[in-house]
């Protein structure tokens, strides 16, 4: 369960059952100090990607060094302005990797085992219960 609670206009914090936090900023670029929603939606496809990625180059016994991925997403022209394409760069330093092997283990990570990149591309049924808090 992700708790989310208000901090000030366009900003709140969210926080997971083990206590950790993120804020969600919407406020302007000038004052702005962490993610917006979508961008925790790309960093989310990203890092869950990296995961399975670092593991398999692991359990291939191939040396693994660093990783970066850079990930950027077009969006609807009208609200909601949501997610229609989604594109990862990644780049990989190991000296034992092959580029074909590379390419095949970034696919396999993005489209067969991330579970974000999953979820976003899914038809999800997303519900809404209101209530107020008790007195």
């Amino acid at each position: 369960m992700i708790i989310t609670r208000y901090k000030e206009d366009e900003l709140f914090v969210a926080e997971n059952t083990n206590g950790n936090k993120i804020s969600i900023d919407m406020r302007p670029l000038d004052v702005k100090e962490s993610f917006s929603p979508v961008e925790m939606i790309l960093a989310s496809i990203a890092g869950c990607a990296a995961v399975d990625i670092v593991s398999i180059i692991r359990k291939k016994r191939k040396t693994f060094v660093d990783l970066i991925i850079e990930t950027t997403g077009d969006r609807r022209e009208s609200h909601p302005r949501g997610l229609t394409q989604v594109y990862s760069k990644y780049t990989l330093v190991s000296p034992d990797v092959s580029l074909e092997s590379f390419e095949k283990i970034a696919d396999m990570a993005t489209h067969k085992y991330c579970s974000a990149a999953d979820s976003v591309k899914a038809k999800i049924n997303i519900s809404c219960e209101v209530n107020r808090p008790a007195e």
